[in-house]
């Protein structure tokens, strides 16, 4: 049985055509949407112990047929969705430390 960790990545270009890499903490699907928590890739150590350890929201959108992420601009929406991360986050730590 195979029980290595194998993380979801994703590759966003932003508006500058500069690519950044992230994987894919969790997603939540609800009748407002499906919603990804990204976490940066860094290049180096240095980058990953100098960063804040923010994850980011996005919501998937249906771009005639393609699916694109775009920023949740809806602060009362961005703030149901951290909690409802957050929530997960902590199920998912407390099932790690029971093992």
């Amino acid at each position: 049985m195979d029980n290595e960790y194998k993380p979801d990545l994703i590759t966003l270009i932003d508006e500058d055509n500069v690519e950044h890499n992230f994987e894919i903490l969790d997603t939540v699907e609800n009748e407002k949407g499906v919603f990804y928590a990204l976490y940066p890739i860094f290049d180096t150590a240095e980058e990953s112990v100098e960063d804040s350890g923010e994850y980011y929201i996005m919501e998937v959108i249906d771009e005639n047929g393609e699916e694109e992420l775009a920023e949740v601009e809806d602060e009362a929406l961005l703030d149901e969705l951290s909690a409802i991360f957050e929530k997960h986050f902590e199920e998912m730590f407390d099932d790690v430390e029971e093992e």
